[in-house]
């Protein structure tokens, strides 16, 4: 439960039908088997207890008697552990038959909640057999003790406040206001669905992309176990598959007929309750609802989720080539909308040869394309002063003519010396005035080109130097509008890499292919025997660990103690802690000290779930302290 992390489980024990002894023993099976792991959460199939397909026999005595037995077996097998089972079966309530899941911890049931909906056409006829779910909760008696019953009831536990579960069973999630979403309402973070569906051609699919839909509709974990082998196949075959669902992605799968006993991974509940306090039109309201205490060691949760080490891109090559056509749209798009807004009559940009640039040359094509202008309305200029390489100069040049943007080549070494003895600075001191100076002489060419162009100075830095202030303060940080200001740098490399693949001119190619090799810089420090002397990720660190800083401290709001953590797992073998520890402070130290870069940041379109606009997703004053986060990051 440290760092907010719980495991669960969903198990689909194999079932005798009518044979309550036997489901019981396989139940505790499944029970031993999901302890040894630290689960602490399992939930099993809808009716495991008896197995789902009992027909008429659920209306005889003697089942219902021995599914009684069969919980009193299970409850002393569950004596000794905090785990929460949740088990199916019929549960009789005066002169009533519900169809129940029935939660219990350590000897002792926690509640009974019933099914809400029960269909009575095609597969299933479950209001044949069953009453549905009352409105009120009430009490039940079983096997010696009695336990809330209704289907308002949300299971909390005492040490973690953001472990907090409901229950809901098989249709009940396909109806057009399914229980869950109350449950959420309530204050639910976890929701657990014992289901006996039987499986026909498309149902194995549906029930996988409504289980992610609603996790991330309702912003919770998600659980589902489906019933699996041992049911009657009279009319249907049941496939046992389990899903574990959180924030509409779906993290484990049980598919259907396999093997495997137990699905199982962790669900991040901090993250939950983060997104929700984010999402302000997520509203809590518990009314009408019992609240079930519980207790719960807090021992750590080993992990054994997914956690890519580049959360921004996709890992699947078909997705992340959609997600590169969409961004790059979303760009176009928003640039095209302001050319034409302004009457700009070109686009004006700083092209060094460098990603950034490469990037936004591409957008700025595309832009004009949308509005039926061709790419001799942008401007490139490229600026080489004293740490600009013949290898990224000669790529701006051919990369402006493969586009068929105008170029214009304005040498500013003289322009910067005079600068330079203007203000009284020594050129051999290659200090922080060194280098501003060459950047803010480039910002004001653009911006004086622009004017004689009729243009719009487009802004080519990206969200991970906006992160670190990787930019010079009224240099390269400002613009007239700035494309990339939402894309992280390890995202840009890869819609540099789609825009290669997808040209059919090979020259363009070749030299964006060639921009992707060349090391990230500024160049404005002299190059060493013609190359690049100044390699940013030297400076600053990897950006690929910066954007999993950035995302997971930004997008997420993890503290700096679980970003390590994960990071370590995500990394492992890539970076040592010693190593982590050194960027991860180096990236706070920056975030909070470069925010008045952020605060006056030009307009730009946002592409994803994060940008660091003022006017968008991050507001935060300039003057912020970050001594709570160094302490923090000092103590591991």
């Amino acid at each position: 439960m440290k760092d907010g992390f719980i495991r669960v489980a969903a198990a689909s024990p194999r079932v005798r039908v009518a044979d309550c002894a036997f489901n019981a023993k396989k139940i505790i099976e499944a029970m031993t088997s999901a302890n040894s792991l630290k689960v602490k959460l399992l939930a099993t199939p809808e009716l495991s207890v008896t197995g789902a397909t009992c027909g008429d026999l659920f209306g005889q005595l003697s089942l219902l008697k021995g599914a009684e037995a069969a919980l009193g077996e299970i409850l002393k097998a569950s004596v000794g552990s905090d785990m929460i089972v949740a088990v199916g079966m019929p549960v009789r309530v005066r002169t009533k038959l519900y169809n129940c899941a029935v939660m219990l911890q350590n000897g002792k049931l926690l509640g009974v909640v019933p099914k809400s909906n029960l269909p009575d056409y095609g597969e299933s006829c479950d209001s044949r057999y069953f009453a549905a779910a009352p409105e009120t909760v009430s009490e039940v008696a079983l096997c010696g003790q009695t336990a809330p019953f209704g289907t308002k009831l949300l299971f909390a536990c005492d040490a973690m406040p953001e472990f907090a579960f409901a229950a809901e069973l098989s249709e009940d999630l396909f109806v057009p206001c399914p229980p869950c979403t109350a449950h959420a309402v309530a204050g639910a973070s976890v929701i657990i669905n014992l289901s006996a569906t039987g499986d026909i051609v498309g149902r194995a699919a549906q029930r996988r992309d409504t289980v992610a839909n609603t996790s991330a509709r309702l912003i919770c974990g998600y659980v589902m176990a489906n019933a699996g082998r041992g049911e009657s196949t009279t009319d249907l075959v049941f496939s046992g598959q389990r899903l574990i669902a959180e924030n509409g992605t779906l993290l484990k799968e049980a598919v259907p007929f396999s093997n495997e006993d137990i699905a199982y991974t962790e669900l991040d509940l901090f993250r939950i309750a983060s997104e929700r306090r984010r999402v302000t039109t997520f509203n809590e309201n518990c009314d009408g609802y019992t609240v079930v205490s519980f207790p719960m060691e807090t021992a750590e949760t080993p992990l054994s989720r997914e956690y890519s080490d580049s959360p921004f891109i996709p890992t699947d090559p078909t997705l992340r080539a959609a997600r590169c056509k969409e961004i790059l749209s979303l760009q176009a798009e928003g640039l095209a909308k302001r050319f034409e807004h302004t009457h700009s009559r070109s686009m004006v940009l700083g092209l060094s040869g460098g990603l950034d640039s490469t990037l936004a040359i591409l957008v700025c094509a595309r832009a004009l394309k949308l509005l039926g202008k061709g790419p001799e309305n942008i401007v490139a200029i490229t600026m080489p002063c004293f740490g600009t390489t013949a290898r990224t100069k000669g790529n701006a040049e051919i990369l402006a003519e493969r586009v068929g943007a105008k170029l214009r080549t304005i040498d500013i070494a003289n322009a910067v010396k005079v600068h330079f003895e203007d203000i009284g600075h020594d050129p051999s001191d290659l200090n922080v005035v060194f280098e501003n100076a060459q950047a803010r002489e480039r910002t004001q060419i653009l911006m004086d080109a622009a004017n004689q162009e009729g243009g719009l100075v487009i802004g080519t830095g990206d969200l991970s130097e906006l992160a670190l202030g990787w930019a010079t303060y009224n240099g390269d940080h400002m613009s007239m509008y700035g494309v990339n200001g939402s894309v992280p740098k390890t995202l840009i490399r890869h819609l540099v890499r789609y825009e290669a693949e997808l040209t059919s001119d090979e020259k363009l190619s070749e030299v964006l292919l060639d921009v992707l090799d060349t090391p990230v810089s500024p160049e404005l420090l002299p190059a060493k025997d013609g190359e690049i002397a100044q390699k940013t990720e030297d400076l600053v660190g990897p950006y690929e660990l910066h954007d999993f800083f950035i995302y997971y401290a930004v997008r997420c709001g993890f503290s700096p103690a679980k970003i390590l953590r994960i990071a370590e797992y995500a990394f492992d073998g890539a970076y040592d802690r010693d190593t982590l520890i050194k960027w991860l402070k180096n990236f706070y130290r920056r975030f909070f000290n470069q925010q008045f870069k952020r605060s006056c940041l030009p307009d730009g379109p946002k592409v994803g779930s994060l940008t660091l606009s003022p006017r968008g997703d991050w507001h935060m004053p300039s003057d912020g302290c970050s001594d709570l986060w160094m302490a923090e990051v000092e103590a591991l």
